[in-house]
């Protein structure tokens, strides 16, 4: 009964914390949103709130025990502390723009990204001398990685073929032909393009810490939770719809200005997919630390796929509804067959410690 109970704490925790803050996050979102300020600090700290939801609540299972990476977990804990105050006075005290190298930044958006790259480093040299056992007690370790890098590079080339497809698409529908695709494959005569993708690996280390943060809670947390409940493949496809609710401040106050409501579905067409997708590396490795970086990969191929070279591009897109069944279609296609794997028919799951 005591652990039942504790089970329970810690999922109300967990709601709290990535749904309940979001909530309030949001509400200053809209406010912020009608005053033209600039909202980039506030996705950052959301991406925060599911690992924190869950490091608190193991805090408090553990109470008095020594056996979690407490340098990794504060160093997190502290992290999003700070985004939530510079998410706090990028509204209450909006300052002035910086323009660099011709580029025009808030001031605490970048504060915020130096701040995951403190944070990242931070926390990484905590987890590196944890110790395996701590590491193992959080889940945390680093396993199956033969299966993981395979994974990866299957993720990429699923994305890459995804890319060229859906813009073949487009150009048929738009009436112009291949012209995107010819405009897309000659952006890689571009140095700056394999700078960037070179850069890929490297640049990981220092803002994985915004990954872990929505992984460790999405995955690691709440995946087992709904898959004991609903069963290894409805307990997915459910995490995908959540998933894709959690976005919605985002969706109707930072990646779009015009087109709400079809963002909201845009999101949950690629929320189910692609956390088929993590879900199946996940299972596949029982290594958090995979998903964590097909995240990263996801979120930071777009810039690059685009020919910006800058996150501003996930900012005011324009979505219309004769995008979406493309979109369901190409992510089915890609990811969601994914739920047919060997791992979504064994008939239990283990629920983290």
């Amino acid at each position: 009964m005591e652990q039942k109970e504790m089970a329970k704490t810690r999922l109300i925790i967990y709601v709290l914390m990535a749904y309940g803050l979001t909530c309030l996050m949001g509400i200053l979102m809209w406010y912020g949103s009608t005053k033209g300020y600039d909202l980039t600090v506030f996705p950052t700290a959301q991406m925060m709130y599911p690992a924190a939801g869950v490091i608190i609540g193991l805090f408090l299972a553990h109470k008095g025990e020594k056996i979690l990476p407490a340098g990794f977990f504060i160093t997190v804990l502290a992290t999003t502390g700070v985004l939530i105050v510079l998410a706090l006075l990028s509204v209450f005290l909006p300052v002035n723009d910086l323009n660099i190298a011709g580029m025009t930044m808030s001031v605490y958006n970048l504060i915020s990204q130096y701040i995951l790259i403190i944070g990242s480093i931070v926390a990484l040299v905590f987890l590196a001398v944890a110790g395996n056992e701590k590491r193992a007690a959080a889940g945390l370790t680093r396993q199956n990685w033969k299966s993981a890098v395979l994974i990866v590079l299957a993720f990429v080339g699923i994305y890459i073929v995804r890319t060229v497809v859906s813009v073949a698409v487009q150009g048929v529908s738009d009436g112009s032909g291949m012209q995107y695709v010819k405009e897309w494959a000659a952006m890689f005569k571009n140095p700056m393009m394999w700078l960037n993708i070179a850069a890929l690996p490297i640049n990981y280390f220092f803002v994985f810490i915004a990954f872990f943060g929505e992984e460790y809670g999405w995955r690691y947390y709440l995946q087992p939770v709904l898959q004991k409940r609903f069963g290894l493949r409805a307990g997915v496809i459910i995490l995908g719809v959540v998933w894709g609710l959690w976005h919605i401040p985002d969706d109707l106050f930072y990646y779009t200005q015009t087109s709400g409501i079809q963002m909201i579905f845009a999101q949950q067409i690629t929320c189910i997919s692609l956390g088929i997708f993590f879900a199946y590396a996940y299972m596949k490795t029982q290594n958090i630390w995979v998903p964590v970086c097909l995240h990263y990969l996801n979120n930071n191929l777009i810039p690059i796929i685009s020919g910006t070279f800058s996150a501003d591009v996930l900012e005011n897109q324009t979505v219309s509804w004769k995008d979406l069944p493309v979109a369901l279609v190409l992510n089915g296609l890609c990811f969601g067959f994914f739920l047919l794997a060997d791992v979504f028919k064994k008939k239990e799951v283990q629920e983290e410690e």
